[in-house]
């Protein structure tokens, strides 16, 4: 039997379970690609239920206990003291989150020697040194689809927050004022802006597909191109490499997993490339934007504004210059977990886990590295020899 060692973020701070604004979340059969949303044998728990906390548990402490599995669920997970860092000597499967992601370093990895799976619940496996990973000989999964469209709406949310200037209005309001001057001084349309997306995958495309409307000149780079008739459809310009993009654009929205080409791709040099007045929105990797470039082009204005979710390290100490920098609409890394994304993630995990302890093949889209080497969605998202870069932190 096996030790399940699972890693979620802490449970709502008035407890748990929390009062629902909904009864139920939509069902969904497909996503956008025709994949099918996870199909497990079974669920134990109903959808819209906080399953992302500890004491959630992903749903899946009775799916496991009947068949004499051991889970041992935490929010404790860094330092050589961490009730994650003493249960993984044993551990033969340890779930994370990219939310509150537990960085599976190549020294932990060496730790752990009954370690076969990891399993992502959401999408973005960066938190685990995949090189370590394949010469240890375990299989990384994570739960692809699951919560793209939560990100893209999350992203496109976050663009017309910036460009509105939507937060220091509701600051107003909440402080008593009426300082429409105030509110206004920095709020824009997005109509007739370019924008433009780094990586036109899943999140990046469901993007560019929900900005049309707002009648934006679309942009986009990514290594390999869109279907010409999808291009065609959204009007959208294609642009061979980031920096061609990030000079020809108001908005720019990045999408890409964070290797050793998009690491620190956003620098002082290619901010200042960019128009004045720009606006960058993140919801994929913090390091792919460097801290203090970003915060300088927020003080100088060359940089209108910066949003996003993404952070380093997760959490964020107090002191973390992007909570308080200017014209910023920071939030949490949440854009990944809403209570609809849970229900399909977590279903996603269980799916990925009868699989496993069943010996049959898990699949192909949710595979990462298996075998000893990248497979699956993880040929074609990261590098092999890149290990866990340098700030890696999952979604």
């Amino acid at each position: 039997m096996a030790k399940v060692l699972c890693v979620l973020y802490d449970d709502p701070v008035d407890g748990y379970p929390p009062p629902y604004a909904r009864d139920d979340v939509p069902a969904i059969a497909r996503y956008h690609d025709g994949q099918t949303t996870p199909t497990p044998q079974a669920l134990d728990f109903t959808p819209g239920e906080l399953l992302g906390s500890v004491s959630g548990e992903l749903g899946l402490r009775g799916f496991l206990e009947e068949r004499g599995h051991t889970l041992v669920v935490t929010s404790d997970k860094d330092g050589p003291d961490s009730t994650f860092e003493r249960e993984l000597a044993d551990a033969e499967v340890v779930i994370s989150q990219p939310f509150w992601p537990a960085y599976l370093t190549a020294e932990r990895i060496a730790k752990a020697p009954r370690l076969k799976l990891a399993i992502t619940a959401g999408v973005g496996s960066d938190h685990v040194d995949l090189d370590a990973a394949m010469k240890q000989g375990i299989t990384v999964a994570q739960v692809t689809y699951s919560n793209s469209i939560s990100v893209a709406e999350h992203a496109v949310m976050q663009i017309l927050a910036l460009v509105r200037n939507f937060v220091p209005s509701h600051q107003w309001v909440t402080d008593g004022g009426w300082n429409i001057a105030d509110c206004v001084e920095r709020g824009y349309d997005v109509e007739g802006m370019d924008v433009g997306v780094i990586a036109a995958g899943r999140i990046g495309a469901a993007v560019l597909r929900r900005m049309a409307p707002f009648d934006v000149n679309l942009h986009y780079t990514d290594t390999r191109r869109l279907p010409e008739k999808l291009e065609q459809e959204l009007g959208v310009t294609y642009h061979p490499d980031a920096a061609s993009l990030a000079r020809s654009v108001d908005v720019v929205s990045i999408h890409a997993p964070l290797h050793p080409q998009t690491y620190h791709l956003f620098d002082e040099k290619l901010i200042a490339s960019m128009r004045r007045g720009s606006y960058i929105v993140n919801t994929a990797r913090a390091e792919i934007c460097v801290r203090g470039a970003v915060v300088a082009a927020l003080k100088s204005g060359q940089l209108a504004g910066y949003a996003g979710d993404v952070w380093y390290p997760q959490p964020p100490p107090a002191d973390h210059p992007w909570r308080t920098m200017p014209n910023n609409a920071m939030t949490p890394h949440v854009s990944g977990t809403t209570l609809s994304a849970q229900a399909r993630y977590a279903a996603g995990t269980r799916e990925i886990l009868e699989d496993f302890f069943a010996d049959k093949p898990i699949r192909d889209e949710y595979l990462i590295v298996a075998g000893g080497g990248l497979a699956g969605t993880g040929k074609a998202s990261y590098t092999a020899g890149s290990g866990a870069s340098p700030g890696s932190s999952g979604k």
